[in-house]
């Protein structure tokens, strides 16, 4: 099963468990054998290369794909994919995004094996530093399985370090899974450094272990392999959390818009992130069909702003990929209000500057009736600096568009080609036009514990207690113009609805949106009421509640039983 099993060492690092710097610090090694594993080094290099395996999840096309379009807040853009992003019948078990992210995810699932079976008797360690580098290497495994078997459900299991390639495997039962995934956290949590601070801008901590496990517990909650004190258990670790993350310089920003501020990705609401690099070295492998662990998030939501007249392309704005567009129901419905909730113009883009003189646009003559005062007819509309396209929410008339000073595109105009541009992910210091980011991806922070809690509270029958945590991130949004009291909800506001509503002002982009809505049930309903491309009409039950396993991994199960594909999919 060579597939599945594959070893990781191109990312391998050494020289951290006794670090405390800004970020990891990583030295790589071309090659890695069972018996270096064995060594205090190998143990090492191991889990840092365990570390940088989570560039292949989080920041990468591949996952991004798989989370974020083809879901109620965004749709397949001009340039997506459209087989894959629209659930279309050519989508197949064969497509590389499925590929790519299943080997990557179990070849780092193998390195933390590494560290987890020889680093209890690698000699040369502290005891202290032997229990922190396997607890991170418990919380890394547990977060590569949780992907798994969102996207999978029934998975191979393996827990032990594979030093050669397998022709055979089993799925193992969901159930076994999720229990194995919970062990890890619970495991890793008391050898873990309480929190965020002091320690390696990008370790696991045991708030972010925490959060993951509330996390899980809410997601099994939703499956097959549901437990009856599930969501009471998400609960009770989301709160857990929630309470002691002040004690450890935990907090939630008095502005949501800082949150996503460049340079600013160490703040105060992280409770772990994923670090990217400018060194090719790590940036740019392991390879899988050309497919590298880049943070390519800086591209994928931009629009074709640089056909409009007076813009030509630039690092600010970025390079427009236009993988996805919102829908028009993130945009008007779910953001309808935005005087008092000002997560929407803090999480996109809807204003371009005019930085091209070659192609400023000129008024026509005769100059259309409103134009503004100043206009002359066959001048320039705008000068370099000035506002050069402007995407407002709700209609604007033929004659308020003909008589704006520059490109007037309300939401009723929005396409997918021109639509607002997520702006949580803007990288100005990249070294070029097409060069991906080298941000930090924030993966966990503290608003979408409070947002879990919520949840599993009221999912618990305990509406009453959830509100607070909805109020808390409500009111947080209202900073620093808006009326924080016109934000607050009672407890019948909240349902399902209303909280996946929620989730969608305070987290869209941020790589969540189709697990949450699996998880919740909720995946073919709202695509068919909310995405208005082919989406609605192409996604199938169950087909579409699950990924297909990847045909590679299907043909590399040559002896013993055949690798069974997911329903629906062709095998």
């Amino acid at each position: 099963m060579k597939k599945i099993l594959l070893i990781a060492g191109i990312a391998a690092a050494a020289g951290l468990l006794g670090s405390c710097n800004k970020m990891l610090n990583e030295k790589p090694y071309s090659v890695l054998t069972a018996d270096f594993y064995k060594t205090s080094q190998g143990v090492n290099a191991a889990l840092d290369a365990s570390y940088a395996g989570m560039r292949t999840v989080w920041g990468c096309e591949d996952y991004f794909s798989l989370t974020t379009p083809g879901t109620d807040e965004f749709k397949r853009g001009n340039d997506g994919n459209n087989v894959f992003m629209t659930y279309d019948p050519g989508l197949l078990a064969s497509d590389g995004k499925f590929k790519a992210q299943w080997n990557n995810i179990y070849t780092y699932i193998n390195t933390c094996n590494a560290v987890i079976e020889f680093g209890p008797s690698a000699p040369g360690l502290a005891d202290n530093i032997r229990k922190k580098a396997i607890a991170e290497a418990r919380f890394l495994r547990a977060n590569y399985y949780f992907v798994l078997v969102q996207f999978w459900g029934d998975v191979t299991l393996t827990q032990s370090f594979i030093s050669s390639p397998l022709t055979s495997a089993s799925r193992d039962p969901l159930a076994k899974v999720y229990e194995a995934i919970i062990k890890d956290l619970k495991d890793a949590i008391p050898d873990l450094p309480p929190g965020p601070k002091g320690i390696d801008f990008g370790r696991a901590n045991a708030l972010a272990a925490k959060h993951v496990l509330a996390r899980v517990y809410l997601t099994r909650a939703g499956s097959k392999a549901a437990q009856g004190t599930d969501y009471q258990d998400a609960a009770t670790y989301a709160t857990d959390a929630i309470s002691t993350a002040s004690g450890q310089g935990v907090n939630l920003l008095p502005d949501f818009g800082s949150i996503f501020t460049e340079g600013n990705e160490a703040n105060a609401e992280v409770l772990w992130s994923v670090q990217h690099t400018a060194s090719l070295a790590y940036n740019g492998s392991p390879q899988q069909d050309n497919r590298t662990p880049d943070n390519m998030l800086v591209h994928l939501f931009v629009p074709q702003y640089e056909k409009v007249d007076g813009m030509t392309r630039n690092i600010r704005d970025g390079r427009p990929y236009i993988r996805c567009v919102p829908t028009k129901w993130l945009t008007d419905t779910v953001f309808a209000e935005r005087v008092n909730d000002t997560r929407f113009n803090k999480s996109f883009q809807t204003v371009w500057f005019c930085n091209n003189a070659s192609s400023i646009p000129k008024w026509p003559n005769p100059l259309p009736p409103g134009a503004p005062a100043g206009a002359v007819a066959g001048g320039p509309k705008m000068k370099l600096g000035d506002t050069c396209i402007y995407m407002p929410q709700g209609k604007r008339s033929n004659a308020q568009i003909a008589a704006a000073p520059y490109t007037l595109m309300p939401s009723d105009k929005y396409s997918i080609k021109m639509s607002p541009a997520i702006s949580k992910y803007v990288d100005t210091k990249r070294s070029d036009m097409n060069a991906p980011s080298i941000r930090p991806i924030i993966a966990y922070r503290l608003a979408e514990t409070y947002l879990i809690a919520a949840e599993a509270l009221m999912q618990s029958g305990r509406t009453g207690e959830a509100v607070q945590y909805i109020n808390a991130i409500r009111e947080r949004a209202a900073y620093p113009t808006g009326d924080k009291t016109k934000m607050t909800v009672t407890a019948a506001d909240l349902n399902i609805n209303f909280i996946l509503d929620e989730r969608s002002r305070e987290l869209a982009g941020e790589n969540i949106r189709w697990l949450d809505l699996a998880r919740t049930g909720k995946l073919a309903e709202r695509i068919r009421a909310h995405n208005d491309d082919d989406s609605r009409v192409n996604f199938k039950e169950p087909k579409h509640l699950l990924r297909p396993i990847p045909q590679d991994q299907i043909d590399a199960t040559t002896t013993g039983t055949p690798y069974p594909q997911n329903p629906g999919w062709i095998q």
